[in-house]
């Protein structure tokens, strides 16, 4: 399996398999425990989805997998690799593994599009210009906007806008994609573009994918394993097919019939 749940983890160092562990990981804002000792692992090349109701914990485990914020207690590792706790020169170096495409496209305003996907690189990685550009433009190639190169994000729509922080987070290379509600800013017509290229993504490289999403159809084509999270916990885990079409939980089933 690719994710492991336990309701006995273990404080040991993470399993040279495993490229994100989380343990015992606790997460309060104020009196709201948001993740509750929460514990479990992702496989290289793996696209995990975690689905739930708003508020359940999800999109906090992107955020501290992106060190946005960091937990109250617990252990995550990346690569086997501490990620918390750790030295910030630490963090940095296994920050540089994840990268992470945002609700709201997060585009640099007063950068052109090339410029958006090469100043990471350059700045982060040590990457030359000309390297970085080169890798730019086939990633502009690969999402369909090679031109939009000297475009700056207000001039595009939000499917393109949504499609250059796609090809940004993969020229950093990451050996973790996180996606965090992609589609949720985008009007309908454009949602199908920006799954497709995401499904095109996942089927055609090895990247890790950690994936936030109330698109049901799209969990269930690209996703090795869906988690069910509901206040904090995963309370069921499984293929697609089995969280899908014969969940255990009834609140994975209540939930389910809400959003199908």
């Amino acid at each position: 399996m690719s994710v492991e749940t336990r309701t006995q983890p273990s404080a040991t160092a993470a399993q040279p398999a495993d490229l994100i562990r989380l343990e015992r990981v606790t997460k309060r804002f104020g009196a709201n425990t948001v993740l509750d000792q929460l514990d479990f692992a992702v496989q290289p090349g793996k696209h995990v989805t975690l689905i739930g109701p708003s508020g359940s914990g999800k999109t906090t485990i992107l955020r501290l997998l992106m060190t946005l914020t960091k937990p109250d207690e617990g252990i995550i590792t990346v690569d086997g690799e501490p990620l918390f706790p750790a030295p910030e020169k630490q963090v940095r170096e296994v920050r540089k593994k994840i990268g992470m495409v945002f609700q709201h496209f997060n585009l640099f305003p007063n950068m052109s599009v090339l410029r958006n996907l090469t100043e990471a690189p350059v700045q982060v990685l040590g990457l030359s210009k000309d390297e970085a550009e080169e890798r730019a433009r086939e990633l502009l190639e690969l999402v369909g906007l090679t031109d939009k190169c000297g475009a700056r994000p207000a001039q595009l729509s939000g499917g393109q806008q949504q499609r250059v922080a796609i090809a940004r987070a993969l020229a950093m290379r990451p050996r973790v994609l996180l996606l965090d509600e992609v589609t949720s800013a985008l009007d309908p017509e454009l949602v199908a573009g920006v799954l497709d290229l995401l499904r095109d993504i996942a089927r055609s490289t090895d990247i890790t994918m950690l994936c936030v999403t109330h698109e049901m159809g799209f969990a269930r084509d690209i996703s090795d394993q869906v988690l069910m999270f509901d206040g904090g916990r995963v309370i069921e885990s499984g293929s697609p097919e089995k969280i899908f079409s014969d969940p255990e939980q009834d609140r994975t089933r209540e939930f389910l019939g809400a959003v199908l």
